[in-house]
Protein backbone atom coordinates (compact mmCIF):
# COMPACT_ATOMS: atom_id res chain seq x y z
CA UNK A 1 0.00 0.00 0.00
CA UNK A 2 1.65 3.09 -0.70
CA UNK A 3 -0.82 5.97 0.65
CA UNK A 4 -3.36 5.32 2.73
CA UNK A 5 -6.81 7.03 1.33
CA UNK A 6 -9.59 6.15 4.19
CA UNK A 7 -10.67 8.35 7.24
CA UNK A 8 -11.08 5.95 10.01
CA UNK A 9 -15.04 5.69 10.90
CA UNK A 10 -16.83 3.24 12.72
CA UNK A 11 -17.43 -0.07 10.90
CA UNK A 12 -21.32 0.23 11.83
CA UNK A 13 -23.54 2.55 10.57
CA UNK A 14 -21.25 3.66 7.29
CA UNK A 15 -24.17 2.07 4.90
CA UNK A 16 -25.46 4.90 3.42
CA UNK A 17 -22.44 6.72 2.59
CA UNK A 18 -20.76 4.25 0.89
CA UNK A 19 -23.65 2.93 -1.04
CA UNK A 20 -24.18 6.29 -2.35
CA UNK A 21 -19.97 6.25 -2.91
CA UNK A 22 -20.46 3.79 -5.63
CA UNK A 23 -23.72 4.98 -7.01
CA UNK A 24 -26.37 2.65 -5.58
CA UNK A 25 -29.44 3.34 -3.97
CA UNK A 26 -29.70 0.85 -0.94
CA UNK A 27 -31.89 -1.83 -1.74
CA UNK A 28 -35.49 -2.23 1.17
CA UNK A 29 -34.01 -4.57 3.53
CA UNK A 30 -35.24 -8.63 2.87
CA UNK A 31 -37.47 -10.25 5.21
CA UNK A 32 -35.09 -12.40 7.25
CA UNK A 33 -35.96 -15.94 7.46
CA UNK A 34 -37.89 -17.68 10.18
CA UNK A 35 -36.70 -21.08 10.16
CA UNK A 36 -32.84 -21.30 9.25
CA UNK A 37 -29.62 -20.49 10.49
CA UNK A 38 -29.57 -17.28 8.89
CA UNK A 39 -32.74 -15.87 11.27
CA UNK A 40 -31.65 -12.55 12.10
CA UNK A 41 -33.11 -9.53 12.45
CA UNK A 42 -32.16 -6.49 9.99
CA UNK A 43 -31.55 -3.13 11.96
CA UNK A 44 -30.76 -0.21 10.52
CA UNK A 45 -26.76 0.56 9.79
CA UNK A 46 -26.35 -3.06 9.18
CA UNK A 47 -24.68 -3.77 5.86
CA UNK A 48 -25.52 -3.48 2.39
CA UNK A 49 -24.44 -6.36 -0.22
CA UNK A 50 -24.37 -7.85 -3.29
CA UNK A 51 -26.18 -11.17 -3.98
CA UNK A 52 -24.52 -13.70 -6.73
CA UNK A 53 -26.83 -16.27 -8.18
CA UNK A 54 -25.77 -18.56 -10.09
CA UNK A 55 -26.24 -17.58 -13.42
CA UNK A 56 -24.33 -14.77 -12.82
CA UNK A 57 -27.18 -11.71 -11.97
CA UNK A 58 -26.61 -9.56 -9.03
CA UNK A 59 -28.70 -7.99 -6.76
CA UNK A 60 -28.70 -6.32 -3.49
CA UNK A 61 -29.41 -6.50 0.07
CA UNK A 62 -29.39 -5.85 3.47
CA UNK A 63 -27.74 -8.15 5.93
CA UNK A 64 -26.45 -7.81 9.72
CA UNK A 65 -23.47 -6.62 10.34
CA UNK A 66 -22.88 -9.40 13.06
CA UNK A 67 -23.45 -13.11 12.91
CA UNK A 68 -24.89 -15.27 15.65
CA UNK A 69 -22.44 -18.34 14.41
CA UNK A 70 -19.43 -17.08 15.70
CA UNK A 71 -17.69 -19.42 17.72
CA UNK A 72 -14.12 -19.22 19.49
CA UNK A 73 -12.99 -22.86 19.85
CA UNK A 74 -11.82 -23.86 22.87
CA UNK A 75 -8.32 -24.64 21.71
CA UNK A 76 -5.30 -26.80 22.08
CA UNK A 77 -1.72 -25.09 22.15
CA UNK A 78 -0.96 -26.37 18.90
CA UNK A 79 -4.07 -25.05 17.68
CA UNK A 80 -3.99 -21.70 19.42
CA UNK A 81 -0.33 -21.00 17.66
CA UNK A 82 -2.11 -21.23 14.57
CA UNK A 83 -4.74 -18.82 14.66
CA UNK A 84 -4.47 -15.78 13.25
CA UNK A 85 -1.05 -17.18 11.45
CA UNK A 86 0.07 -15.41 8.32
CA UNK A 87 1.74 -16.56 5.35
CA UNK A 88 3.21 -15.38 2.15
CA UNK A 89 0.68 -16.58 -0.86
CA UNK A 90 2.25 -14.00 -3.24
CA UNK A 91 5.39 -11.62 -2.30
CA UNK A 92 6.36 -9.29 -4.98
CA UNK A 93 8.01 -6.76 -2.48
CA UNK A 94 7.66 -4.03 0.10
CA UNK A 95 3.96 -3.42 1.07
CA UNK A 96 5.26 0.35 0.59
CA UNK A 97 4.91 -0.22 -3.09
CA UNK A 98 2.33 -3.09 -3.47
CA UNK A 99 -1.24 -3.22 -3.17
CA UNK A 100 -1.87 -5.88 -0.46
CA UNK A 101 -4.38 -8.20 -1.00
CA UNK A 102 -5.79 -10.16 2.69
CA UNK A 103 -7.00 -13.84 2.24
CA UNK A 104 -8.98 -15.04 5.73
CA UNK A 105 -9.85 -18.60 5.59
CA UNK A 106 -13.36 -19.53 8.14
CA UNK A 107 -14.60 -23.13 8.53
CA UNK A 108 -10.74 -24.15 8.38
CA UNK A 109 -10.13 -26.38 12.01
CA UNK A 110 -6.63 -26.31 13.18
CA UNK A 111 -5.92 -29.73 11.28
CA UNK A 112 -7.19 -28.02 7.49
CA UNK A 113 -5.32 -24.59 7.71
CA UNK A 114 -2.60 -26.43 4.64
CA UNK A 115 -6.17 -26.96 2.89
CA UNK A 116 -6.99 -23.20 3.60
CA UNK A 117 -3.64 -22.01 1.86
CA UNK A 118 -4.21 -23.78 -1.09
CA UNK A 119 -7.71 -22.39 -1.52
CA UNK A 120 -6.68 -19.15 -1.12
CA UNK A 121 -3.73 -19.56 -3.41
CA UNK A 122 -6.30 -20.93 -5.95
CA UNK A 123 -8.76 -18.29 -5.72
CA UNK A 124 -5.94 -15.70 -6.15
CA UNK A 125 -4.92 -18.01 -9.23
CA UNK A 126 -8.31 -17.15 -10.51
CA UNK A 127 -9.17 -13.76 -9.63
CA UNK A 128 -5.93 -12.85 -11.22
CA UNK A 129 -6.31 -14.24 -14.47
CA UNK A 130 -9.00 -11.54 -15.37
CA UNK A 131 -7.60 -8.32 -16.99
CA UNK A 132 -6.41 -6.30 -15.90
CA UNK A 133 -5.29 -8.03 -13.11
CA UNK A 134 -3.35 -10.29 -15.40
CA UNK A 135 -0.80 -7.87 -16.78
CA UNK A 136 -0.53 -6.27 -13.29
CA UNK A 137 -0.29 -9.12 -10.95
CA UNK A 138 3.03 -7.98 -9.92
CA UNK A 139 1.88 -5.26 -8.39
CA UNK A 140 0.52 -7.61 -5.50
CA UNK A 141 1.19 -9.32 -2.43
CA UNK A 142 -1.34 -11.72 -1.29
CA UNK A 143 -1.61 -12.55 2.45
CA UNK A 144 -3.22 -15.59 3.94
CA UNK A 145 -4.42 -15.59 7.50
CA UNK A 146 -5.75 -18.05 8.91
CA UNK A 147 -8.08 -18.18 11.42
CA UNK A 148 -8.91 -21.37 13.06
CA UNK A 149 -12.51 -22.55 13.40
CA UNK A 150 -14.71 -25.21 15.88
CA UNK A 151 -15.89 -26.64 13.78
CA UNK A 152 -15.32 -27.59 9.85
CA UNK A 153 -17.33 -26.22 6.86
CA UNK A 154 -20.33 -23.08 7.26
CA UNK A 155 -23.53 -22.83 8.26
CA UNK A 156 -26.33 -23.39 6.00
CA UNK A 157 -24.46 -26.21 4.28
CA UNK A 158 -25.37 -28.68 2.99
CA UNK A 159 -28.99 -27.68 4.76
CA UNK A 160 -30.82 -24.35 5.51
CA UNK A 161 -30.19 -25.72 9.41
CA UNK A 162 -27.22 -26.88 9.22
CA UNK A 163 -25.24 -24.62 12.21
CA UNK A 164 -21.32 -24.96 12.08
CA UNK A 165 -19.53 -22.23 14.74
CA UNK A 166 -16.90 -20.95 12.89
CA UNK A 167 -14.09 -17.79 13.51
CA UNK A 168 -15.78 -15.69 11.47
CA UNK A 169 -19.53 -16.88 11.32
CA UNK A 170 -20.23 -17.64 7.79
CA UNK A 171 -23.11 -18.93 6.90
CA UNK A 172 -25.50 -19.35 3.53
CA UNK A 173 -29.18 -18.29 3.69
CA UNK A 174 -28.58 -15.15 4.99
CA UNK A 175 -31.91 -13.17 4.50
CA UNK A 176 -33.53 -16.02 3.22
CA UNK A 177 -31.04 -16.18 0.01
CA UNK A 178 -29.55 -19.80 -0.25
CA UNK A 179 -26.25 -18.39 -2.40
CA UNK A 180 -25.51 -15.56 -0.45
CA UNK A 181 -22.79 -15.62 2.38
CA UNK A 182 -22.52 -13.75 5.25
CA UNK A 183 -19.88 -13.07 7.58
CA UNK A 184 -19.37 -11.00 10.91
CA UNK A 185 -17.55 -7.87 10.37
CA UNK A 186 -15.78 -7.19 13.20
CA UNK A 187 -14.59 -10.45 13.31
CA UNK A 188 -13.31 -9.81 9.89
CA UNK A 189 -11.57 -6.81 10.75
CA UNK A 190 -10.05 -8.69 13.78
CA UNK A 191 -8.20 -11.29 11.46
CA UNK A 192 -7.57 -8.58 9.00
CA UNK A 193 -5.28 -6.41 11.12
CA UNK A 194 -2.70 -9.64 11.62
CA UNK A 195 -1.47 -9.04 8.02
CA UNK A 196 1.00 -6.27 7.32
CA UNK A 197 -1.34 -4.40 5.44
CA UNK A 198 -4.87 -5.18 4.00
CA UNK A 199 -6.04 -3.00 1.23
CA UNK A 200 -8.34 -5.80 -0.47
CA UNK A 201 -9.94 -8.18 2.22
CA UNK A 202 -11.34 -11.44 0.82
CA UNK A 203 -12.78 -14.28 2.93
CA UNK A 204 -12.31 -17.76 1.58
CA UNK A 205 -14.95 -19.95 3.34
CA UNK A 206 -14.50 -23.52 3.61
CA UNK A 207 -17.49 -24.93 1.25
CA UNK A 208 -17.60 -26.65 -2.08
CA UNK A 209 -20.80 -24.58 -2.57
CA UNK A 210 -21.13 -21.73 -4.48
CA UNK A 211 -22.08 -18.48 -3.31
CA UNK A 212 -20.61 -15.27 -2.04
CA UNK A 213 -21.02 -11.69 -0.77
CA UNK A 214 -19.85 -7.91 -1.92
CA UNK A 215 -19.58 -6.01 0.80
CA UNK A 216 -19.22 -2.88 -0.64
CA UNK A 217 -20.64 -0.41 2.23
CA UNK A 218 -17.67 -1.21 5.05
CA UNK A 219 -14.71 0.73 5.55
CA UNK A 220 -12.24 -0.08 7.57
CA UNK A 221 -10.23 1.77 10.22
CA UNK A 222 -7.50 -0.32 9.10
CA UNK A 223 -7.85 1.11 5.25
CA UNK A 224 -9.44 -1.32 3.34
CA UNK A 225 -12.69 -0.47 1.60
CA UNK A 226 -15.15 -3.96 0.92
CA UNK A 227 -14.83 -7.61 1.87
CA UNK A 228 -15.47 -10.47 -0.87
CA UNK A 229 -16.69 -13.70 0.90
CA UNK A 230 -16.04 -16.37 -1.30
CA UNK A 231 -16.60 -20.17 -1.75
CA UNK A 232 -12.74 -21.84 -1.36
CA UNK A 233 -14.03 -25.33 -2.97
CA UNK A 234 -15.95 -23.77 -5.70
CA UNK A 235 -13.95 -22.31 -9.14
CA UNK A 236 -16.86 -19.97 -10.48
CA UNK A 237 -17.07 -17.66 -7.09
CA UNK A 238 -13.73 -15.83 -7.80
CA UNK A 239 -15.63 -13.99 -9.95
CA UNK A 240 -17.23 -12.27 -7.11
CA UNK A 241 -13.97 -10.99 -5.62
CA UNK A 242 -13.38 -9.57 -9.25
CA UNK A 243 -17.04 -7.89 -9.29
CA UNK A 244 -16.51 -6.87 -5.87
CA UNK A 245 -13.16 -5.21 -6.48
CA UNK A 246 -14.50 -2.88 -9.22
CA UNK A 247 -16.14 -0.98 -6.67
CA UNK A 248 -13.50 -0.97 -3.97
CA UNK A 249 -10.37 0.11 -6.45
CA UNK A 250 -12.09 1.05 -9.30
CA UNK A 251 -15.03 2.95 -7.71
CA UNK A 252 -17.20 1.71 -10.69
CA UNK A 253 -20.68 1.55 -10.22
CA UNK A 254 -22.90 -1.17 -10.68
CA UNK A 255 -24.43 -1.37 -13.86
CA UNK A 256 -27.40 -3.71 -13.42
CA UNK A 257 -30.53 -2.58 -12.99
CA UNK A 258 -33.17 -3.80 -10.04
CA UNK A 259 -36.72 -4.92 -11.43
CA UNK A 260 -39.22 -2.66 -10.46
CA UNK A 261 -36.80 0.20 -9.80
CA UNK A 262 -38.34 3.63 -11.14
CA UNK A 263 -36.07 6.01 -13.54
CA UNK A 264 -33.43 8.14 -12.27
CA UNK A 265 -33.74 11.63 -11.72
CA UNK A 266 -31.00 12.76 -9.78
CA UNK A 267 -27.69 14.61 -10.44
CA UNK A 268 -24.61 13.39 -12.56
CA UNK A 269 -23.15 10.64 -10.53
CA UNK A 270 -18.98 10.54 -9.84
CA UNK A 271 -18.52 7.28 -11.21
CA UNK A 272 -16.74 6.96 -13.96
CA UNK A 273 -18.84 4.04 -15.92
CA UNK A 274 -22.61 5.49 -15.41
CA UNK A 275 -23.73 8.78 -16.74
CA UNK A 276 -26.92 10.90 -17.36
CA UNK A 277 -25.59 11.87 -20.87
CA UNK A 278 -26.39 10.51 -23.98
CA UNK A 279 -23.34 9.37 -26.45
CA UNK A 280 -23.57 12.55 -28.22
CA UNK A 281 -23.73 14.58 -25.33
CA UNK A 282 -20.89 12.94 -23.58
CA UNK A 283 -18.52 13.61 -27.24
CA UNK A 284 -19.89 17.25 -26.83
CA UNK A 285 -19.11 17.80 -23.13
CA UNK A 286 -15.98 15.91 -23.30
CA UNK A 287 -17.39 13.95 -20.48
CA UNK A 288 -17.19 10.83 -18.68
CA UNK A 289 -15.83 7.95 -21.38
CA UNK A 290 -15.89 9.86 -24.07
CA UNK A 291 -12.91 9.22 -25.50
CA UNK A 292 -13.61 5.23 -25.89
CA UNK A 293 -16.63 5.61 -27.64
CA UNK A 294 -17.04 3.53 -30.17
CA UNK A 295 -14.08 1.15 -29.58
CA UNK A 296 -14.51 -2.12 -29.69
CA UNK A 297 -14.49 -3.38 -26.09
CA UNK A 298 -13.03 -6.22 -24.18
CA UNK A 299 -16.29 -7.59 -22.74
CA UNK A 300 -18.03 -7.72 -26.74
CA UNK A 301 -19.60 -4.96 -28.87
CA UNK A 302 -18.76 -1.21 -29.02
CA UNK A 303 -18.39 1.85 -26.19
CA UNK A 304 -21.57 3.74 -26.57
CA UNK A 305 -24.23 5.22 -24.19
CA UNK A 306 -26.73 1.33 -23.19
CA UNK A 307 -29.73 2.62 -21.02
CA UNK A 308 -29.80 1.19 -17.26
CA UNK A 309 -27.43 0.89 -14.29
CA UNK A 310 -26.74 1.80 -10.86
CA UNK A 311 -30.36 0.04 -9.92
CA UNK A 312 -31.97 2.11 -12.19
CA UNK A 313 -33.38 0.75 -15.84
CA UNK A 314 -33.72 4.20 -17.22
CA UNK A 315 -32.10 7.43 -16.48
CA UNK A 316 -28.45 6.42 -16.52
CA UNK A 317 -26.43 5.06 -19.18
CA UNK A 318 -23.33 2.89 -19.04
CA UNK A 319 -20.65 2.05 -21.27
CA UNK A 320 -21.09 -1.72 -22.59
CA UNK A 321 -24.16 -3.84 -22.62
CA UNK A 322 -22.84 -6.59 -20.09
CA UNK A 323 -19.63 -6.13 -18.50
CA UNK A 324 -18.65 -7.77 -15.13
CA UNK A 325 -20.12 -4.93 -13.19
CA UNK A 326 -23.43 -6.28 -14.75
CA UNK A 327 -23.02 -9.84 -14.83
CA UNK A 328 -20.49 -12.75 -13.29
CA UNK A 329 -17.80 -14.44 -15.95
CA UNK A 330 -17.72 -11.35 -17.99
CA UNK A 331 -14.65 -8.79 -18.75
CA UNK A 332 -13.92 -5.27 -17.66
CA UNK A 333 -15.11 -2.80 -20.36
CA UNK A 334 -12.27 -0.21 -21.89
CA UNK A 335 -13.94 2.95 -19.33
CA UNK A 336 -13.83 0.11 -16.30
CA UNK A 337 -10.59 -1.74 -17.20
CA UNK A 338 -9.04 1.78 -17.03
CA UNK A 339 -10.03 2.59 -13.70
CA UNK A 340 -9.43 -0.54 -12.22
CA UNK A 341 -5.76 0.40 -13.70
CA UNK A 342 -5.57 3.44 -11.65
CA UNK A 343 -7.12 1.68 -8.74
CA UNK A 344 -3.54 -0.12 -8.76
CA UNK A 345 -1.66 2.55 -8.86
CA UNK A 346 -3.72 4.49 -5.93
CA UNK A 347 -2.08 1.77 -3.69
CA UNK A 348 1.16 -0.08 -5.48
CA UNK A 349 4.23 1.71 -7.41
CA UNK A 350 5.50 1.41 -11.14
CA UNK A 351 8.74 1.97 -9.48
CA UNK A 352 10.66 0.57 -6.41
CA UNK A 353 14.27 0.12 -5.34
CA UNK A 354 15.17 -1.98 -2.30
CA UNK A 355 18.09 0.69 -1.74
CA UNK A 356 16.06 3.32 0.48
CA UNK A 357 16.31 6.96 -1.11
CA UNK A 358 18.10 7.68 2.25
CA UNK A 359 20.62 6.39 0.91
CA UNK A 360 23.82 8.60 0.24
CA UNK A 361 25.49 6.95 -3.17
CA UNK A 362 29.21 6.71 -4.00
CA UNK A 363 31.27 5.59 -6.89
CA UNK A 364 31.63 2.00 -5.77
CA UNK A 365 27.81 1.24 -5.55
CA UNK A 366 25.70 -0.09 -7.61
CA UNK A 367 22.12 0.39 -7.64
CA UNK A 368 18.65 -1.90 -8.65
CA UNK A 369 15.40 -0.64 -8.97
CA UNK A 370 12.27 -2.64 -10.03
CA UNK A 371 9.71 -2.34 -12.76
CA UNK A 372 7.03 -4.54 -12.07
CA UNK A 373 4.79 -3.76 -15.03
CA UNK A 374 6.21 -4.84 -18.50
CA UNK A 375 6.78 -2.12 -20.97
CA UNK A 376 7.05 0.38 -18.58
CA UNK A 377 10.10 2.91 -19.65
CA UNK A 378 12.71 3.84 -17.31
CA UNK A 379 14.78 6.88 -17.77
CA UNK A 380 18.05 7.91 -15.35
CA UNK A 381 19.08 11.56 -14.34
CA UNK A 382 21.84 13.03 -12.96
CA UNK A 383 21.46 16.81 -11.77
CA UNK A 384 18.07 16.74 -13.71
CA UNK A 385 20.03 15.70 -17.16
CA UNK A 386 19.06 12.79 -18.93
CA UNK A 387 21.93 9.99 -18.80
CA UNK A 388 20.42 8.60 -22.31
CA UNK A 389 22.95 5.26 -21.95
CA UNK A 390 21.23 3.93 -19.12
CA UNK A 391 18.06 4.03 -20.80
CA UNK A 392 15.39 0.94 -19.43
CA UNK A 393 18.45 -0.41 -17.11
CA UNK A 394 17.15 -1.84 -14.22
CA UNK A 395 20.43 -2.08 -12.07
CA UNK A 396 23.52 0.28 -12.98
CA UNK A 397 26.89 1.19 -11.22
CA UNK A 398 27.29 4.53 -10.04
CA UNK A 399 30.63 5.22 -11.99
CA UNK A 400 29.04 4.66 -14.98
CA UNK A 401 27.27 8.53 -14.45
CA UNK A 402 30.46 10.44 -14.21
CA UNK A 403 29.75 13.04 -12.03
CA UNK A 404 32.15 15.45 -12.31
CA UNK A 405 33.05 18.59 -9.76
CA UNK A 406 34.31 18.55 -6.57
CA UNK A 407 34.35 14.94 -4.82
CA UNK A 408 33.01 16.35 -1.66
CA UNK A 409 29.88 17.75 -3.73
CA UNK A 410 26.66 15.97 -3.37
CA UNK A 411 24.56 15.35 -7.13
CA UNK A 412 21.25 14.19 -7.66
CA UNK A 413 20.66 10.95 -9.50
CA UNK A 414 16.62 10.63 -9.94
CA UNK A 415 14.97 7.47 -11.89
CA UNK A 416 11.52 7.88 -13.34
CA UNK A 417 9.00 5.32 -14.50
CA UNK A 418 6.20 5.44 -16.37
CA UNK A 419 3.58 2.95 -17.54
CA UNK A 420 3.07 3.81 -21.32
CA UNK A 421 -0.09 1.44 -21.18
CA UNK A 422 -2.89 2.34 -23.86
CA UNK A 423 -5.81 0.75 -21.67
CA UNK A 424 -5.47 4.88 -19.73
CA UNK A 425 -6.04 8.13 -22.06
CA UNK A 426 -7.67 10.31 -19.23
CA UNK A 427 -5.26 12.76 -18.84
CA UNK A 428 -6.37 13.12 -15.38
CA UNK A 429 -5.32 9.54 -14.64
CA UNK A 430 -2.10 9.42 -16.18
CA UNK A 431 0.23 11.03 -14.07
CA UNK A 432 -0.10 8.18 -11.57
CA UNK A 433 1.55 5.76 -13.90
CA UNK A 434 4.63 7.39 -13.35
CA UNK A 435 6.87 7.75 -10.21
CA UNK A 436 10.26 8.69 -9.66
CA UNK A 437 12.95 7.83 -7.02
CA UNK A 438 15.82 10.49 -5.91
CA UNK A 439 19.27 9.73 -4.38
CA UNK A 440 22.12 11.55 -3.01
CA UNK A 441 25.58 10.53 -5.14
CA UNK A 442 29.11 11.77 -3.70
CA UNK A 443 32.01 11.02 -5.85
Amino acid sequence: MRTSRFTSVTLAGTMTLAALAVGVVPAVAAPSDPSGPASVTVSPGDQDVEVFAEDGAISRTKVPAASPFVGAPAMNSAAAAADGTVTKVVNNGSTDSKLDVVMIGDGYTASEQDKFRKDAAAKWKDISAVEPYAAYRKLFNVWAVGAVSAQSGVSGDPKQDTVRKTALGSRFWCNSIERLLCVDIKAVDTYAAKAPQADLVIVVANTAKYGGAGYGSTQSPLGYEGIATVAGGNSASGQIAVHETGHSLGKLADEYWADGAGPYQGAEPPQPNITTLSADRMRQDKAKWYRWLGKTSPDGGTVGAYQGGSNYPSGLNRPTDNSVMRSLGREFNLPGREAMIAGFYRHASTLSSTTPVTTRLTATDHLTVDLPVSGTKLRWYLDGKEVTALRDHKSIAVSDLGPTGPKPAAHELKAVANDPTSAVIDPALTPALTRSLVWSVTR
